[in-house]
């Protein structure tokens, strides 16, 4: 078998993306945090997410992040398939996150693109179809 666990994020401050990500899942939960020193420098950091998966997020960086409009090389965007996107949008919409991008009109997938205070892009996906054939569909 293989998973992906986790992806660890460096923002300049942790609360404001804790915060978006809590919004996003409610049903996540801090699962640890610490303190550390990375490179010699000193840096908080916590794990996000539920028993399986989680994200790492990891204060004290520096500069901003890529530029999402640009070719510049990095991460584009973290995807998470969920049971309902409208009820992610409802909840982000809520907390004032606006939609960065509407994903094209699929038969089988609805997608969603938001973009959290430090500039990382969130695409939440609701697949339509229990048959890999139709969600994976690129036609």
């Amino acid at each position: 078998m293989v998973r992906l666990e986790h992806a660890n994020l460096v923002v300049a401050d942790i609360e404001p993306t804790l915060n978006f990500i809590l919004a996003a899942f409610p049903n996540w939960s801090v699962r640890g945090r610490g303190e550390m020193s990375w490179n010699g420098k000193p840096r908080n950091w916590l794990h996000v997410g539920d028993d399986d998966y989680y994200l790492t997020l990891n204060d004290g960086g520096d500069g901003n992040n890529r530029d999402l409009s640009g070719h510049s090389n990095g991460l584009a965007h973290l995807g998470f398939v969920v049971d309902d996107v409208d009820a992610i949008v409802s909840r982000l919409e809520a907390k004032g996150f606006e939609i960065d991008v509407k994903g094209a009109d699929h038969p089988h997938r609805n997608t969603v693109y938001f973009r959290d205070p430090a500039g990382f892009q969130f695409e939440f996906m609701q697949y339509l179809s229990d048959r890999a054939e139709e969600r994976n569909s690129y036609a």
